[in-house]
């Protein structure tokens, strides 16, 4: 019979579920190269590719075979032919921007090893989708709120989650739709350059945020008496910030966040939280002439710093600190492990640190690609944001395991 791709699930997947793949009618011990190709929104191609040989059989079963050296990655890997893929442009990023239709996986497989891969033998495609079926997205636009919900399906009450991306400003829907599809009411908020929110805002106002913790607590879908927060990046800092001022936090995970006020200061009320001041000199050339921030922020725990750091000992909630301890862009385990000293001695036991070894400052679903160099989200400049690829899709599943675990515990 002709080789033919064996996928499991057959047809569709999320995003950030495995995928088996196999290949069948091979001759016995036939050396192949197995290719996976994806385009985003945009057009730009991502690849990844692994050499196999065929048991006596003329079966591969990813999940039991190792790939040989000299492809994108080598070893036991089952899912390797997904968190290998590798923009064609350097430094470009996978982003999902409309969560309604999913990516597009080709898989080929072709006869033999080398440059040149030889004739193709088999072909499929797959959808890698990122809203399960019964999810409903609702935008959001009450009082000043820009948003999009995510409701899992059915009519039951959920635990609600508000996700809040970086820098980048806009509003990110990939996260918030994979979480309602296991299970979570999840609001993707934008907090600036989206539609009528400021474009360059001078500070960050907690009674923004305050208002979609109201419009959480106040839908019928949504299970009280409060929420949780997952925020990455500037993100996180909000998020954390948002635990130590308003109510009805009842769980927060912060994805490489910082734990004071940085680039844009932070206001509830009559109180400011000034930012951490940067220094741009403080930036060092790597070898790839690519520079790494990693030292140019003051530090939070000395003065002057530190008065630009959280009241976090205020909080009642729960705290998941998620860390790349080869963040380059924020000293994250540093942040986290002195901000839990701190509440240690305040008697406070509402913490949690996973660390993660070779990952960077981009901690994602599962199966997203590596993004170690790419553009900083303040000096708009290539820099190291860091990470190895294998550890870096071993932490995201993990952490992506973890996060939901800790909510569904809190919440």
């Amino acid at each position: 019979m002709a080789p033919s791709i064996r996928l499991s699930p057959a047809a569709r997947s999320l995003f950030d579920e495995p995928l088996a793949i196999g290949v069948q009618g091979l001759g016995p011990r036939q050396q192949v190269t197995l290719r996976t190709s994806l385009r985003d929104e945009t057009g730009e191609l991502f690849q990844a590719s692994a050499l196999y040989q065929a048991g006596d059989d003329g079966e591969l079963d990813l999940a039991r075979c190792p790939a040989l050296p000299g492809g994108s990655f080598s070893g036991l890997e089952p899912m390797g032919l997904l968190w290998a893929l590798q923009p064609q442009k350097p430094f470009w990023r996978l982003v999902k921007r409309d969560v309604q239709s999913p990516f597009l996986l080709q898989l080929e497989v072709f006869e033999g090893h080398g440059e040149c891969p030889g004739r193709l033998l088999a072909q499929a495609q797959h959808e890698r989708a990122f809203l399960r079926d019964g999810v409903r997205r609702v935008p959001v636009r009450e009082g000043r709120i820009r948003a999009t919900l995510f409701l899992p399906p059915g009519e039951d009450t959920f635990p609600g989650i508000i996700d809040l991306h970086g820098l980048g400003g806009g509003l990110s829907e990939h996260r918030a739709s994979l979480l309602a599809s296991h299970g979570f009411a999840t609001l993707a908020l934008a907090y600036y350059q989206f539609e009528d929110l400021p474009q360059k805002p001078n500070k960050l106002h907690l009674e923004y945020f305050e208002e979609a913790v109201n419009y959480m607590l106040q839908h019928p879908q949504v299970k009280g008496p409060g929420v949780g927060l997952l925020g990455v990046s500037k993100g996180g800092e909000v998020s954390l910030a948002m635990a130590a001022f308003l109510k009805n936090i009842m769980a927060v995970a912060s994805l490489n966040g910082p734990v004071a006020a940085t680039c844009i200061p932070l206001s509830y009320k009559e109180k400011t939280i000034p930012t951490l001041t940067l220094y741009e000199h403080k930036a060092k050339a790597t070898n790839s002439k690519i520079l790494d921030y990693s030292d140019v922020l003051d530090d939070p725990f000395q003065a002057p710093g530190n008065q630009s750091l959280i009241p976090l000992e205020k909080a009642e909630a729960q705290f998941l600190f998620v860390v790349g301890q080869d963040d380059c862009v924020v000293k994250s385990e540093y942040y986290a492990t002195e901000v839990c000293k701190l509440l240690q001695a305040q008697g406070k036991e509402n913490f949690q640190i996973l660390s993660y070894p070779e990952t960077g400052h981009c901690i994602d679903p599962p199966f997203f690609p590596l993004y170690s160099i790419g553009s900083h989200p303040v000096f708009q400049k290539p820099a190291v944001l860091g990470g190895e690829v294998r550890a870096y899709s071993k932490a995201q599943v993990h952490a992506w395991s973890q996060i939901q675990a800790f909510f569904k515990k809190y919440l």
